[in-house]
């Protein structure tokens, strides 16, 4: 019989073209290979928001003990700033700490209110830095002439049509992974990328934003279920737990890559790291500036800013 070499031909395309196939469903995608090696190097949420922030009492009198960065404006360092603490812009963190601290002494990060040095602590601790904590309530807990947190608490949500008193609706769950561009497949590589988006700048939204249309967000409740229910909440907010948006049990799912993921937690400074982290994965996420403090602060019975009535020492 003789051999038809059109035939022959046709199936050797078709069985390349469904190796080909294969392979490139076995492969993994840049997210997977970034959290795949955020897990295995103890980059999991739950781990890098964890014993992240220290309060002005506990600085104060022991400065020498931390390498403290400022990372307000020059202008305002140059006014006053905590003894012993480098001046550096929010973007330059990383390479601030890798150049100048050569104690390899604990970091702290100050910034004006604890939020932005919230986003700074998550890129040092996906940096080599695990140990880096936020200076609470920021440069507004050392000094009174420092405060940005009284202009802007308030209780914007009291009487609000979108502040809800409804139970919480069932969490989501099978969303596709994020889109993360990368020409790397090397997890420290990517990871590094994906710091340096971090450090493009704050990813914070007014809860005034929020409040006007919640339906345009994919918005999170970072708080325990009883605070949820007792307080109320932003209209068809999540009830999302602490500690349970986490790579190893697939917690993350929960969120829409195609939506802009709003966290709020109390102050602000909970979800800016939450914020940061989710940031790295690829997601497009926004911490809810002053958290619940700057929606319902009259109310709150905890977790509320309190004006300072004294200065810590300054140079």
């Amino acid at each position: 019989m003789k051999l038809d070499w059109r035939l022959v031909l046709v199936m050797v395309l078709s069985l390349g073209l469904m190796v080909s196939c294969e392979s490139t469903d076995d492969e993994e995608t840049t997210f997977e290979i970034l959290s795949g090696y955020m897990l295995e190097n103890d980059m999991d949420a739950n781990l890098v928001i964890d014993q992240w922030i220290t309060t002005a009492a506990n600085i104060n009198g022991n400065e020498a003990n931390y390498f403290i960065v400022d990372i307000r404006s020059a202008e305002k360092y140059a006014e006053g700033h905590i003894p012993g603490a480098v001046n550096s812009a929010y973007g330059d963190i990383v390479t601030t700490v890798v150049d100048q601290n050569t104690a390899d002494l604990p970091v702290i990060v100050a910034c004006y209110s604890g939020q932005s040095a919230a986003h700074a602590v998550v890129a040092l601790r996906l940096s080599g830095y695990p140990d880096a904590k936020t200076l609470k309530w920021g440069m507004s807990g050392w000094a009174m002439g420092f405060d940005s947190w009284s202009g802007n608490v308030d209780s914007i949500a009291k009487d609000n049509a979108n502040w809800s008193m409804a139970a919480a609706p069932a969490l989501p769950s099978g969303f596709a992974d994020p889109e993360i561009s990368s020409d790397e497949t090397d997890g420290a590589k990517i990871l590094a990328e994906r710091v340096a988006v971090l450090l493009e700048g704050f990813k914070g939204i007014l809860a005034s934003d929020v409040l006007a249309d919640p339906a345009s967000y994919q918005v999170n409740n970072y708080w325990g279920a009883e605070d949820y229910t007792h307080y109320g909440h932003i209209d068809g907010a999540y009830q999302v737990t602490p500690g349970t948006l986490t790579i190893a049990d697939d917690g993350f799912n929960i969120l829409d890559p195609s939506q802009t993921v709003v966290t709020y937690c109390w102050t602000g400074q909970t979800s800016s790291m939450m914020t940061a982290w989710l940031t790295v994965l690829g997601y497009d996420a926004k911490s809810l500036k002053f958290g619940a403090n700057s929606m319902i602060y009259h109310t709150l019975e905890s977790h509320k800013w309190s004006a300072l009535t004294a200065d810590l020492p300054m140079e």
